[in-house]
Protein backbone atom coordinates (compact mmCIF):
# COMPACT_ATOMS: atom_id res chain seq x y z
CA UNK A 1 0.00 0.00 0.00
CA UNK A 2 1.39 3.17 -0.33
CA UNK A 3 2.16 5.99 2.13
CA UNK A 4 -1.12 7.63 3.19
CA UNK A 5 -0.46 11.69 2.80
CA UNK A 6 -0.76 13.95 5.24
CA UNK A 7 -4.14 15.58 5.95
CA UNK A 8 -2.66 19.13 4.16
CA UNK A 9 -0.71 17.42 1.21
CA UNK A 10 3.30 18.52 1.13
CA UNK A 11 4.73 18.74 -2.23
CA UNK A 12 8.68 18.96 -1.81
CA UNK A 13 10.78 20.25 -5.10
CA UNK A 14 14.38 20.42 -5.81
CA UNK A 15 15.62 21.02 -9.47
CA UNK A 16 18.33 23.28 -10.94
CA UNK A 17 16.00 25.63 -12.25
CA UNK A 18 17.15 28.87 -10.21
CA UNK A 19 15.02 31.76 -9.41
CA UNK A 20 16.28 34.06 -12.39
CA UNK A 21 13.45 32.77 -15.06
CA UNK A 22 10.03 32.19 -14.10
CA UNK A 23 10.34 27.98 -14.09
CA UNK A 24 10.04 27.44 -11.01
CA UNK A 25 6.87 29.52 -10.04
CA UNK A 26 5.27 27.77 -13.38
CA UNK A 27 5.32 24.38 -11.72
CA UNK A 28 4.17 25.90 -8.78
CA UNK A 29 1.19 27.66 -10.88
CA UNK A 30 0.22 24.34 -12.30
CA UNK A 31 0.54 22.58 -8.68
CA UNK A 32 -2.05 25.28 -7.12
CA UNK A 33 -4.36 25.10 -9.92
CA UNK A 34 -5.12 21.01 -9.28
CA UNK A 35 -4.32 21.45 -5.35
CA UNK A 36 -5.06 24.56 -4.26
CA UNK A 37 -4.28 22.95 -0.37
CA UNK A 38 -0.86 21.62 -1.10
CA UNK A 39 1.92 23.07 0.78
CA UNK A 40 5.02 23.42 -1.19
CA UNK A 41 8.30 23.13 0.15
CA UNK A 42 11.71 24.23 -1.90
CA UNK A 43 14.35 22.08 -1.32
CA UNK A 44 16.32 24.05 -3.47
CA UNK A 45 16.74 25.32 -6.99
CA UNK A 46 20.31 25.66 -6.80
CA UNK A 47 21.23 22.72 -8.17
CA UNK A 48 24.64 22.64 -10.41
CA UNK A 49 23.60 22.72 -14.24
CA UNK A 50 22.37 18.56 -15.16
CA UNK A 51 24.33 17.85 -11.68
CA UNK A 52 21.75 14.69 -11.05
CA UNK A 53 24.42 13.41 -8.74
CA UNK A 54 24.52 16.46 -6.62
CA UNK A 55 20.52 16.74 -7.07
CA UNK A 56 20.13 13.03 -5.78
CA UNK A 57 22.51 13.71 -3.04
CA UNK A 58 20.67 16.45 -1.57
CA UNK A 59 17.35 14.78 -2.12
CA UNK A 60 18.88 12.04 0.27
CA UNK A 61 19.51 14.38 2.99
CA UNK A 62 16.40 16.49 3.04
CA UNK A 63 13.68 14.12 2.41
CA UNK A 64 14.16 11.81 6.26
CA UNK A 65 12.93 15.74 7.31
CA UNK A 66 9.37 15.44 5.90
CA UNK A 67 6.40 13.16 7.35
CA UNK A 68 5.84 9.76 5.89
CA UNK A 69 3.11 10.63 2.74
CA UNK A 70 5.29 13.45 1.53
CA UNK A 71 5.30 13.78 -1.83
CA UNK A 72 8.78 14.50 -3.27
CA UNK A 73 9.33 16.23 -7.13
CA UNK A 74 13.39 16.27 -8.15
CA UNK A 75 13.80 17.43 -11.73
CA UNK A 76 17.64 17.98 -13.08
CA UNK A 77 16.81 16.54 -16.39
CA UNK A 78 19.54 16.99 -18.92
CA UNK A 79 17.96 14.07 -21.55
CA UNK A 80 14.31 16.05 -21.33
CA UNK A 81 12.41 15.12 -24.29
CA UNK A 82 14.04 11.91 -25.59
CA UNK A 83 13.26 8.55 -24.87
CA UNK A 84 14.13 8.69 -21.19
CA UNK A 85 11.15 7.94 -18.61
CA UNK A 86 9.44 10.22 -16.04
CA UNK A 87 8.72 7.96 -13.24
CA UNK A 88 6.87 7.55 -9.97
CA UNK A 89 8.29 5.60 -7.15
CA UNK A 90 6.62 4.79 -3.65
CA UNK A 91 8.13 3.60 -1.33
CA UNK A 92 7.06 3.08 2.40
CA UNK A 93 8.13 6.79 3.53
CA UNK A 94 6.47 8.61 0.39
CA UNK A 95 6.38 9.09 -3.24
CA UNK A 96 9.26 10.62 -5.57
CA UNK A 97 8.75 11.77 -9.41
CA UNK A 98 11.51 12.80 -11.41
CA UNK A 99 13.18 11.81 -14.65
CA UNK A 100 14.66 7.77 -14.78
CA UNK A 101 18.10 9.02 -14.78
CA UNK A 102 19.57 8.51 -11.12
CA UNK A 103 18.16 11.39 -9.38
CA UNK A 104 15.08 9.44 -7.65
CA UNK A 105 18.43 6.90 -6.42
CA UNK A 106 17.92 9.19 -3.37
CA UNK A 107 14.30 7.15 -1.84
CA UNK A 108 16.31 3.90 -2.49
CA UNK A 109 17.97 1.58 -0.07
CA UNK A 110 21.79 1.74 0.15
CA UNK A 111 21.64 -2.61 -0.60
CA UNK A 112 19.16 -1.80 -3.58
CA UNK A 113 22.08 0.82 -5.12
CA UNK A 114 24.62 -0.41 -7.93
CA UNK A 115 28.14 -0.46 -7.43
CA UNK A 116 28.36 1.84 -10.40
CA UNK A 117 25.03 3.66 -12.42
CA UNK A 118 23.04 1.33 -13.74
CA UNK A 119 19.89 -0.49 -14.29
CA UNK A 120 18.40 -2.30 -11.19
CA UNK A 121 15.30 -4.02 -10.55
CA UNK A 122 12.37 -2.45 -8.74
CA UNK A 123 12.07 -5.00 -5.67
CA UNK A 124 10.61 -5.08 -2.03
CA UNK A 125 8.29 -2.72 -0.96
CA UNK A 126 9.40 -0.14 -4.33
CA UNK A 127 6.88 0.46 -6.68
CA UNK A 128 7.71 2.18 -9.90
CA UNK A 129 5.22 3.97 -12.49
CA UNK A 130 5.57 5.10 -15.79
CA UNK A 131 4.35 8.81 -15.98
CA UNK A 132 2.90 8.03 -19.75
CA UNK A 133 -1.14 9.29 -18.95
CA UNK A 134 -1.67 12.30 -21.34
CA UNK A 135 -4.70 12.77 -19.71
CA UNK A 136 -3.08 13.90 -15.96
CA UNK A 137 -0.27 16.03 -18.22
CA UNK A 138 -0.60 19.63 -18.99
CA UNK A 139 -1.77 20.36 -22.36
CA UNK A 140 0.27 21.21 -24.71
CA UNK A 141 3.03 18.96 -23.27
CA UNK A 142 6.18 20.59 -23.75
CA UNK A 143 9.33 18.67 -24.86
CA UNK A 144 11.81 20.85 -22.60
CA UNK A 145 9.84 21.46 -19.50
CA UNK A 146 8.26 18.17 -18.14
CA UNK A 147 8.96 19.44 -14.62
CA UNK A 148 5.81 21.96 -15.59
CA UNK A 149 3.91 19.64 -17.70
CA UNK A 150 4.52 16.05 -16.61
CA UNK A 151 5.70 16.08 -13.02
CA UNK A 152 3.81 19.03 -11.53
CA UNK A 153 0.56 17.70 -12.44
CA UNK A 154 1.58 14.05 -11.17
CA UNK A 155 2.27 15.39 -8.18
CA UNK A 156 -0.58 17.57 -7.66
CA UNK A 157 -2.58 14.76 -8.82
CA UNK A 158 -1.08 12.39 -6.44
CA UNK A 159 -1.43 14.90 -3.66
CA UNK A 160 -5.99 14.92 -3.85
CA UNK A 161 -5.97 11.15 -3.69
CA UNK A 162 -5.22 10.15 -7.45
CA UNK A 163 -4.38 5.90 -7.50
CA UNK A 164 -1.07 6.01 -8.80
CA UNK A 165 -1.30 3.34 -11.15
CA UNK A 166 -3.92 5.97 -13.02
CA UNK A 167 -0.56 8.25 -13.92
CA UNK A 168 1.10 4.88 -16.38
CA UNK A 169 1.75 1.65 -16.27
CA UNK A 170 3.94 0.19 -13.40
CA UNK A 171 7.78 -0.85 -14.39
CA UNK A 172 9.90 -3.50 -13.27
CA UNK A 173 13.16 -1.72 -13.21
CA UNK A 174 14.69 1.37 -12.88
CA UNK A 175 18.19 3.76 -12.98
CA UNK A 176 20.06 4.11 -10.34
CA UNK A 177 23.33 5.61 -8.72
CA UNK A 178 25.98 4.11 -6.56
CA UNK A 179 25.53 4.70 -2.75
CA UNK A 180 26.95 7.64 -1.61
CA UNK A 181 29.96 5.96 0.76
CA UNK A 182 33.59 5.89 -0.06
CA UNK A 183 35.48 3.09 -0.31
CA UNK A 184 37.55 1.49 2.63
CA UNK A 185 41.02 -0.24 1.82
CA UNK A 186 42.26 -3.11 4.10
CA UNK A 187 44.33 -0.32 5.78
CA UNK A 188 41.47 1.85 6.92
CA UNK A 189 42.65 4.26 4.26
CA UNK A 190 39.33 5.77 2.57
CA UNK A 191 38.77 7.17 -0.93
CA UNK A 192 36.16 9.14 -1.48
CA UNK A 193 34.65 11.91 -3.50
CA UNK A 194 33.26 15.40 -3.28
CA UNK A 195 29.53 15.47 -3.64
CA UNK A 196 28.69 19.10 -2.44
CA UNK A 197 29.59 22.17 -2.20
CA UNK A 198 27.45 24.75 0.38
CA UNK A 199 26.95 28.20 -0.40
CA UNK A 200 29.24 29.06 2.80
CA UNK A 201 32.04 27.46 0.98
CA UNK A 202 32.43 24.25 2.92
CA UNK A 203 33.49 20.72 1.13
CA UNK A 204 31.12 18.05 1.46
CA UNK A 205 32.17 14.58 0.99
CA UNK A 206 30.91 10.80 0.30
CA UNK A 207 32.62 9.71 4.05
CA UNK A 208 30.23 8.89 6.01
CA UNK A 209 30.75 9.38 9.82
CA UNK A 210 29.72 6.39 10.76
CA UNK A 211 32.46 4.52 8.56
CA UNK A 212 35.37 7.32 10.52
CA UNK A 213 38.21 5.57 12.19
CA UNK A 214 38.55 5.46 15.75
CA UNK A 215 40.99 8.60 16.35
CA UNK A 216 42.20 11.27 14.38
CA UNK A 217 42.99 11.57 10.92
CA UNK A 218 43.92 13.19 7.66
CA UNK A 219 41.79 14.09 4.73
CA UNK A 220 44.09 14.48 1.41
CA UNK A 221 42.42 16.45 -1.00
CA UNK A 222 43.79 18.81 -3.62
CA UNK A 223 47.39 18.91 -2.68
CA UNK A 224 46.84 19.81 1.17
CA UNK A 225 46.63 17.75 3.64
CA UNK A 226 43.25 18.35 5.87
CA UNK A 227 43.08 17.51 9.84
CA UNK A 228 40.19 15.79 11.48
CA UNK A 229 37.89 15.06 13.08
CA UNK A 230 36.70 18.72 14.81
CA UNK A 231 33.41 19.05 16.57
CA UNK A 232 32.34 22.48 15.72
CA UNK A 233 33.01 25.25 13.42
CA UNK A 234 34.39 27.64 16.18
CA UNK A 235 37.15 24.74 17.01
CA UNK A 236 38.22 25.27 13.71
CA UNK A 237 42.23 26.96 13.56
CA UNK A 238 42.24 26.44 9.87
CA UNK A 239 41.46 24.16 7.24
CA UNK A 240 39.63 20.85 8.88
CA UNK A 241 37.69 17.74 8.93
CA UNK A 242 34.47 17.99 10.38
CA UNK A 243 31.07 15.72 10.37
CA UNK A 244 28.09 17.98 8.94
CA UNK A 245 24.75 17.44 10.14
CA UNK A 246 23.51 15.15 7.24
CA UNK A 247 25.98 12.64 8.86
CA UNK A 248 28.57 13.22 5.91
CA UNK A 249 32.38 14.06 6.84
CA UNK A 250 33.23 18.31 5.31
CA UNK A 251 35.82 20.23 4.92
CA UNK A 252 35.64 23.76 6.46
CA UNK A 253 37.57 27.05 7.05
CA UNK A 254 37.18 29.26 10.02
CA UNK A 255 35.41 32.20 8.85
CA UNK A 256 36.62 31.29 4.61
CA UNK A 257 35.76 29.55 1.85
CA UNK A 258 37.41 26.12 2.18
CA UNK A 259 36.12 25.05 -1.48
CA UNK A 260 38.29 28.44 -3.22
CA UNK A 261 41.60 27.64 -1.20
CA UNK A 262 41.17 24.00 -2.19
CA UNK A 263 40.50 24.97 -5.20
CA UNK A 264 38.44 21.64 -5.47
CA UNK A 265 34.53 21.40 -6.84
CA UNK A 266 31.96 18.20 -6.86
CA UNK A 267 33.42 15.36 -8.42
CA UNK A 268 37.36 15.69 -6.84
CA UNK A 269 38.90 13.44 -5.01
CA UNK A 270 39.47 12.98 -1.57
CA UNK A 271 41.42 10.35 0.37
CA UNK A 272 41.45 9.56 4.03
CA UNK A 273 43.97 8.67 6.35
CA UNK A 274 43.88 7.35 10.18
CA UNK A 275 46.53 8.40 11.97
CA UNK A 276 48.29 5.85 14.32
Amino acid sequence: MPPRPSEVPIITLTTDFGLTDAYVGQMKGVILGISPDARIVDITHEIRSQQIQQAAFLTQTAWPAFPQGTIHVAVVDPGVGTERRAILLQTDQGSFLGPDNGVLSAALPDDTRPATASVIPASGSLRVFELSNEVYMRQPTSATFHGRDIFAPAAAHLSIGLDPAELGSPLTELNALPPFRAARGEDGTMTGQVVHVDRYGNVVTDIRSADLPEGSFSIEVAGHSVPGPYRTFADLEGLGAIVGSSQFLGIAAPEGDAAKILEIDIGGPVRLRPRS
